[in-house]
This record gives structure tokens, sequence and C-alpha cells, in this order.
């Protein structure tokens, strides 16, 4: 897949989304809206954030808005990836009060999850800031909802891993187990990889020094180290740069805020966390209304 197929697709991915999180809350009609405003009542709204974090999906609600009613007019007061504090203005938005109204929930509900997932990848990013590695998201997301995941966390200052299982070869337990061993996976992959001409990384997790050592023998182009301790992951860095610097290390497994930084600093490449996605705190945002 090239790139503009790839990001035709991911633009496909959120279109589809958007549209479908209007049709699932208005399905035949917002009927509160239809017995209480009238068709063309004018009105203006503003969605403020009630308490300090990262901004994210301010994009998305302006084309939610535009998919409720092209006419309504959005500004955007702070954009995506800027800080907001409680009390300050996201976006504006004016125009009809009925599609204005019909696209709030859904818009909030975009912008909450994902300046919730910027947040919380902000600060691990500024937690790992003085070191060379890299936060990454995981496929750990809400089904249907993957690209707004992972737009978030880029948002934040985080790395997106693969999108989905299409875009990167990576070779985990069960894979291991089934084919036999390590070195059979990683070999397999490379010919399946030449054979198709795909442009696409190969990663392997490992799960102990043995798996580390069988793996370097095939030169995957990344290694996860899945579950080690601190000790074993500095140890696993001084191995693989003695033996094969080209090769990248990703550590995954058991960490979290707490010692997030001690990983940083062993050396890996890459942390992943899918606590970004799995585990999400909405940011608190709420859209009160004015009448023209």
């Amino acid at each position: 897949m090239n790139k503009k197929a790839r990001n035709d697709f991911y633009e496909g991915c959120r279109a589809r989304a958007i549209m479908l999180a209007l049709e699932e809350d208005r399905y035949t009609g917002d009927i509160t809206t239809l017995a209480t405003i009238e068709p063309f009542q004018e009105g203006s709204a503003v969605i403020k954030a009630k308490e300090d974090g990262i901004v994210g999906g301010a994009d998305v609600a302006m084309q939610v808005f535009s998919a409720c009613d092209p006419e309504l007019s959005v500004v955007l007061h702070l954009r995506d990836g800027d800080a907001v504090r409680r009390g300050d203005i996201i976006l504006a938005v004016k125009g009809k009060l009925a599609p204005l109204l019909i696209g709030e929930r859904t818009a909030l509900n975009f912008m909450q999850r994902m300046s919730g997932i910027a947040t919380r990848t902000r600060a691990y990013v500024e937690k790992v800031k003085y070191t060379h590695a890299k936060i990454l998201d995981t496929r750990k997301t809400v089904p249907g909802l993957r690209y707004f995941d992972k737009e978030a966390v880029k948002i934040g200052g985080g790395v997106n891993h693969r999108f989905g299982l299409f875009d990167m070869i990576l070779i985990k337990d069960n894979h291991i187990d089934a084919s036999g061993g390590i070195a059979q996976a990683i070999r397999r992959a490379q010919k399946y990889r030449e054979k198709k001409h795909l442009d696409v990384k190969i990663e392997t997790e490992v799960r102990t020094m043995d798996e580390l050592s069988r793996s370097l023998v095939c030169v995957p182009d990344v290694i996860l180290l899945d579950n080690f301790t601190i000790d074993l992951i500095k140890e696993a860095v001084v191995y693989v740069k003695a033996t094969c610097r080209n090769v990248l290390l990703e550590a995954s497994g058991n960490i979290g805020m707490h010692n997030v930084r001690d990983v940083a600093e062993t050396g890996v490449d890459f942390i992943s966390i899918g606590e970004l996605t799995h585990s999400v705190r909405a940011l608190d945002l709420s859209m009160t209304i004015d009448l023209v």
C-alpha cells in the first residue's frame, strides 16, 4: 500500500466513523430538538475545558459540525496539541441551532476521548524527554475508533506503532510457538516480505535472553523486549548494541508512569504503552449555547 492509498484509507476510517457516530445518536431524528427548537432558529455555542490538559479532536469536531450542517461556522480558539487551562474556550460554533445541538454530544465525545489520550501521552513524553526513547501506542483501541485514538497519541507527542495487521510484520509469542521457534518465524517473515515485495518492517517479540540471542542471528528490524525487568532490559541493550547496532529495541509490558523514565534510561529506542488507549480518562469538556 503506497502512501496515498494509506492516507486515503485513514481518511475513510475517519469519515465513516464520524457518520456512524452521528447515525447511532440521531437515527430517525433528534426528537428533543425537533420538539423544542424552531427549524430556522439561530444561535452560537462554545466548547470549554473544565480542567487542564492537551487539546485533541478539535479538527474532528469541526468535521462533525460540518456533517450536521455545512453552513455552521466553526472558529478554533485552540488547536490540536495546544495546552488548555480550565475555563479556556477551545472552539466556537455559530449557525442554525438545531444541527448545532444535534452535533453537540458527538463532537464532545470525540474531543473528550482524544484530549484525554493526548493529555496522558504528553505526560509520558515529558517523563522521557531527556532520553532518546520514543513513546509508542498499541492496537489496544476501541474497535472502529482506532484512527482517532492513534491520532490523539500523535497530538500528544507520541509515535504511532502499526495501525493494523497490514502495515508491519510483528511476530508475537503465538507466532513463535506455532512456527517452531523464533529463528524459523523470522526467516519465514523475511522470505514472505521478499516474495510479496512488501515495504514493511519486521519486528519480533522476545521473552528471554535466549530468544533475543537467537533472533539477532536473523537480524530483524526491531526486537520487542516483552515483560523484561529493568536489569534485563539494560543487559539486552548492551548485548544488542555490541552485537548488531542496526537492530532497534522496544520495551513493553508492566510499564507505567512509575517506571517509564527508568526504562527509557536503559537506552531502548521505543517504549509501547497500552494504557494510552485502553484505559482512557476523558478530559472534561462542556458546550454552552447563546441565542442569537
